[in-house]
């Protein structure tokens, strides 16, 4: 029997790897399909390709389907985010200029204590602060305002946000019209290779196990194709369980620097998934423990309480209400259509579907469907948990 042909949009970045490797090592054949991986040149046009039907399904920010179900961004039909494909994964650059006043002020460029850098940036540059995001409706930004903030300086009300693709964050930085960005990998090393800036921080120091990008897929497609839908999910499943072991990074990374994928050097790719980072053209060096995950911790399981926390976010900045919208949101994040794909894999996911975040502080067992459950560090930089019973 013939494979079935899915068609799934995709963006240039690291945290693709779970659809290129579910295609390129065999684990999309198992379930009987084949992904037409399509990339797509923004994430506009990657949301509009989705919501059009030009793709069956796609590599996604995670606030987008929650933004779409808000009424935020544009008309589009509603959109389910079946799994998350990748926790954290981000950086925050910054201008070699800024990068200079911070280090004559004693920054140590650590790379671990939002605190401090936050603080430091803040002291260097001021309420005119440019940073550059994918997307307005990103982890990226939801990030930079929720650090900000709470660091005294209002986001977006006091730093002007600006949309910049992320090839182009370096060019940006270049011309003068960012001073800093928060963009997943490769694109802020890339900024580094090119003398562009230098890195700051990572996304992980400031939210500690952040959903980053989702499976999407139009909800309608969704509960029409179950069979394909699963098909899909497990395939995806069993790409993260690859990638998450060490031994894989080398080949993944050779896989992801082929031209119709990322076509960049594999060295670039390695440091994401090793979480290996180079800080400036100095050389510095910083590894980043669950820099990006993949599959440790049911990094694929869509809590609905991750997806509440978006959605309070959005609805704070854009002054929707925050009950219809928290609620709006916890239906966007189908955990159940999760369960439901991975029910005869010995998949070890959660009993419960939501959870207070942020407040794992240390690797904490919780019970499971299958065997235990491990789940690690979720800690926001500042202290705060988010309990969607009380929120």
């Amino acid at each position: 029997m013939s494979a079935t042909t899915l068609s799934v949009g995709f963006i240039p970045l690291v945290d693709a790897a779970p659809l290129v490797l579910a295609q390129e090592m065999g684990f999309a054949a198992e379930e009987g399909i084949t992904l037409d991986l399509r990339r797509a040149p923004s994430w506009s046009s990657l949301r509009d390709m989705l919501s059009f039907g030009k793709v069956e399904a796609a590599h996604m920010l995670s606030p987008v389907p929650i933004a779409t179900a808000l009424g935020l961004g544009g008309a589009g039909a509603p959109l389910s985010a079946v799994s998350v494909l990748s926790v954290n994964g981000n950086v925050i650059g910054i201008s070699r200029a800024l990068a200079d006043r911070l280090r004559d002020a004693g920054h140590d460029f650590a790379f671990n204590d939002a605190r401090a850098a936050g603080l430091a940036l803040i002291a260097a540059s001021g309420a005119g602060l440019r940073i550059g995001v994918p997307f307005p409706f990103s982890m990226h930004a939801e990030l930079v305002y929720y650090w900000l903030s709470a660091l005294g300086l209002p986001a977006p009300q006091s730093v002007s946000v600006r949309t910049v693709p992320p090839p182009l964050m370096g060019d940006a930085i270049r011309a003068g019209e960012i001073d800093a960005f928060c963009v997943g990998e490769p694109w802020g090393s890339q900024a580094v290779e090119d003398g562009m800036g230098e890195l700051l921080l990572p996304g992980s120091a400031i939210w500690a196990f952040a959903p980053e990008k989702v499976l999407a897929m139009r909800a309608d497609w969704a509960e029409a194709e179950a069979m394909l839908r699963g098909r899909l999910i497990r395939a995806v499943w069993r790409a993260g369980r690859w990638l998450g072991d060490p031994a894989s990074t080398s080949l993944a990374a050779e896989i992801l620097a082929r031209p119709g994928y990322l076509d960049l050097p594999a060295d670039i790719l390695d440091r994401a998934l090793s979480g290996r980072l180079v800080l400036s053209g100095r050389g510095e060096e910083r590894s980043v423990p669950d820099f990006l995950t993949f599959h440790r911790s049911a990094a694929t399981f869509p809590w609905r309480s991750q997806a509440e926390w978006i959605g309070l976010q959005l609805a704070a900045r854009t002054g929707l209400d925050r009950t219809a919208a928290k609620s709006a949101a916890a239906r966007v994040f189908r955990t159940d259509l999760h369960r439901a794909a991975l029910s005869g894999l010995s998949a070890s996911l959660p009993t419960a579907s939501s959870r207070i975040e942020g407040g794992v502080t240390e690797p904490t067992a919780v019970p499971a469907d299958v065997g235990q459950l491990i789940l690690g560090r979720d800690r926001f930089f500042d202290g705060r948990i988010f309990d969607p019973d009380l929120a």
